[in-house]
């Protein structure tokens, strides 16, 4: 039986009705706004949520621009979730300068408690990762010590940690028991519907096995292709890909009651997975034959996606053209018009 056939149509209408739209500052990092430039941005497009992926998109953790930044979105009735970058100390992403995984999660914790953030968004690192030093194993278990060393603090301010499938590096068995590993009660799931290809992974795999432990997300569609290598992926806007966007936000607002649909809107052109190379494989030696199948049927399904390229010094317009497109399907995905 599909998601949500054995559910009343009128049932369904007020789900879509109440979930959370939320935009991933990132999708907006060119126009280089204050935090309260993006708050107000995001309100004018009838949002519920501001996700603050990234320090640098807040501005400072300092306790009273935190509290500016809080009183600003309780004033527009938006909601906000905070972030920043890698806490895994082996992985090629961690910025050791910035002090040890543990103090720099230490204080988005306290920041979050101060902006009125339920969680803070971490990642593990990238697709390198997965390649010397690795395993991928190993990182899993050094993030996972990380969320244990600061869960005390988190459990005593009731903080999440959403940690992301980022950037290729993990495929959803891994991150499932990265979260299983440090302890569900205070870890949970970013899920990024678009990153999951670059794992040579299907996007609805990834929902189906990680939708208990969401506790936010970041929403975009893409197109995969086969080519001579192997196959490309690029990101688009929603509803021009190929991977069924429209059927993968209405499962995930089914099975993830009340968390945030966040879009992340990136273009930036086709990366090729060479999975015709033995080589490729060595990082993905324990994906089982029936997970790649189901990439390749995506990438068996797709055409050679081409877009007009963003002219350098535009970046900023087209930036907030393709996050307006991708916002407005999302909007007629839920029945908002």
């Amino acid at each position: 039986m599909a998601i949500g056939a054995a559910i009343p149509a009128a049932a369904m209408a007020d789900t879509y009705e109440k979930v959370k739209l939320g935009i991933d500052l990132f999708s907006l990092r060119a126009q280089k706004w204050t935090p309260f430039e993006a708050l107000d941005y995001c309100a004018a497009r009838q949002v519920q949520v501001v996700h603050f992926s990234e320090i640098r998109f807040i501005g400072s953790l300092e306790p009273e621009h935190l509290r500016k930044v809080r009183a600003k979105a309780s004033a527009l009735g938006l909601e906000v979730e905070i972030g920043m970058r890698s806490i895994c100390p082996t992985s090629k992403m961690f910025d050791p300068k910035e002090g040890t995984a543990e103090e720099q999660l230490g204080r988005m914790i306290d920041a979050a408690e101060v902006v009125g953030s339920p969680i803070v968004r971490a990642v593990l690192g990238s697709g390198e990762d997965r390649v010397k030093p690795g395993p991928i194993e190993a990182r899993i278990h050094d993030t996972a010590q990380v969320l244990k060393n600061v869960r005390a603090k988190a459990i005593d301010k009731n903080i999440k940690v959403a940690i992301e499938n980022h950037a290729g590096d993990m495929q959803a068995r891994e991150l499932k028991m990265l979260v299983e590993e440090a302890g569900r009660d205070f870890v949970g799931v970013c899920l990024d519907s678009g990153n999951p290809l670059w794992t040579i992974e299907d996007p609805h795999l990834t929902l189906d096995v990680l939708h208990p432990y969401v506790l936010t997300s970041h929403v975009r569609d893409s197109a995969v292709w086969r080519v001579p290598q192997g196959a490309a992926v690029t990101w688009v806007e929603m509803g021009r890909g190929n991977v069924d966007i429209d059927g993968y936000v209405k499962k995930y607002v089914e099975l993830c009651p009340g968390k945030a649909v966040s879009l992340e809107s990136i273009i930036f052109g086709p990366r090729v997975l060479p999975f015709k190379e033995a080589k490729f494989w060595e990082p993905f030696r324990n994906t089982p034959a029936w997970e790649f199948e189901r990439f390749l049927d995506i990438a068996d399904r797709g055409k050679p996606y081409t877009d007009e390229p963003w002219e350098k010094g535009d970046e900023a317009r087209r930036e907030r053209e393709a996050l307006d497109e991708s916002l407005g399907h999302l909007k007629r995905i839920l029945g908002r018009g």
